[in-house]
């Protein structure tokens, strides 16, 4: 059986350790951190063994942890377990919030082989100590650690030794261990065995040392806003084992921490007092009456709509004027000049319809310049020609019609006479002299 408490043995380092067990007390302090651990093996002994003798029992265990009455636990406890076959961790920093709260964790147990189930207490009573919190904190990113590596008392206790021999205080402890993941992190790709990072936070009762100051110096800021390593001398006494990024060293002095009073208004009739019972109404309240909520909402633009149907009506059935009146209305002058353009558009629309118009050099004879041929349309009128060529070839043909061919006479051509063709069924001796460029 375990103590509820163990001290880190280095120093004055200040850490509370527990080990699972059944039903258990523990008393942590207020700013001080506070490590419990689920064991599996204390639980195994709570399911069915193997059927077969001498098989190793390895099942697959998780937890589940809770407040009492409450899905969740407290906002100050945390709880990781990486597989089912490792130990679970609770671990947080309690404040002086929670002084003198008894905060009962129901601690369930699954068995993922039997599909069974144990169930354990932790009643953690929260101690104030005068000497918690320490005034000077300092919070370090480690880049090559995971928070379950970071809360084992080996580890921890490694880098509380570490801080130790660079800032020399009378008192040190660890206050909290955040997962770079709580704090907007990204999962690292499982590539070279990195780590998700953790940050860690501890106190001491001395100002911060020379080495620490050094994140402050311009030169440095200029390195981290350059992302480039600042030059630390105290970086070789964590470097063996732990890998600080000093750009995200966060060094505060409570002391000098202005506190910020938030001044909350005075809640309304529909606001619960933080302590107290919720009395619902009774159920002899009278149902609310909707009838002027009906007259408002559809009474009201039913009217109006009616309203401008009748002026919409009235002005269009009841305010025309007619052609008569109109014609009555209209000056005799205006009349006739109305009516004079419209006899000479119809006219004019008339005359369009009968009016010759050249045709289309596509339906025209093809003349051959060379052999004096003429060829005229082989297809109707009627014949869709959008995608006939506008040149044919000349083999092949009907209707064919030779003229003479043409004489030189001296240094001038005389064309001879050539007889009457009929172009489309119509006989017309201008269109051939227009294709024959005469």
């Amino acid at each position: 059986m375990l103590a509820a408490a163990v001290t880190v043995l280095l120093g004055t380092v200040v850490t509370i350790l527990s080990r699972s067990h059944a039903d258990r007390n523990v008393y942590p302090s207020a700013g001080v951190l506070f490590v419990h651990v689920l064991e599996r093996e204390h639980f195994k002994g709570e399911f069915p063994p193997y059927p077969k003798s001498g098989d190793a029992s390895n099942d697959p265990i998780t937890f589940n942890t809770n407040l009492k009455g409450f899905p969740d636990r407290p906002g100050w406890l945390r709880y990781i377990q990486r597989t089912p076959h490792g130990d679970g961790v609770l671990y947080g920093s309690p404040t002086a919030e929670h002084v003198g709260k008894p905060t009962v964790i129901e601690i369930t147990a699954y068995n993922r082989r039997t599909f069974e189930t144990a169930r354990h207490n932790l009643v953690i009573n929260i101690m104030a100590t005068e000497e918690f919190p320490l005034p000077y904190q300092a919070e370090f990113y480690i880049k090559n650690m995971n928070v379950e590596e970071m809360l084992a008392s080996e580890v921890l206790g490694d880098f509380l030794g570490a801080v130790k021999n660079v800032w020399q205080p009378e008192r040190l402890n660890a206050i909290n261990i955040t997962s770079a993941l709580d704090r907007g992190g990204r999962v690292p790709l499982p590539i070279n065995n990195l780590k998700e990072g953790v940050y860690v936070m501890v106190g001491a009762d001395v100002p911060f040392s020379s080495c620490l100051r050094e994140v402050e110096n311009p030169r440095n800021q200029l390195r981290c806003s350059q992302e480039m390593e600042p030059d630390i001398s105290c970086d070789k006494k964590f470097r063996a084992q732990f890998h600080i990024d000093w750009c995200k060293i966060s060094l505060v002095d409570i002391n000098k921490v202005v506190p910020v009073y938030v001044s909350r208004p005075d809640p309304g009739t529909g606001i619960l007092p933080e302590f107290g019972e919720y009395n619902p109404p009774s159920e002899s309240l009278k149902s609310p009456d909707y009838f002027s909520d009906f007259l408002v909402t559809l009474a009201v633009p039913s009217a109006v709509a009616l309203v401008l149907f009748f002026i919409l009506g009235y002005t269009m059935c009841c305010r025309r004027e007619g052609v008569k009146k109109r014609n009555m209305q209209t000056p005799a002058i205006q009349l006739v000049h109305h009516s004079a353009i419209q006899k000479s558009t119809k006219e004019l629309r008339g005359m369009s319809k009968n009016r010759e118009i050249s045709w289309p050099l596509s339906t025209l004879p093809v003349f051959n310049p060379v052999s004096g041929e003429v060829v005229p349309p082989i297809h109707p009128d009627n014949y869709e020609t959008t995608s006939m060529p506008l040149m044919q070839t000349q083999a092949n043909l009907q209707n064919q019609i030779t003229i003479p061919q043409q004489r030189p006479s001296g240094e001038n051509y005389v064309m001879s006479t050539f007889r009457r063709l009929e172009v489309n069924g119509i006989p017309e001796e201008r269109k051939v002299a227009e294709a024959l460029n005469l």
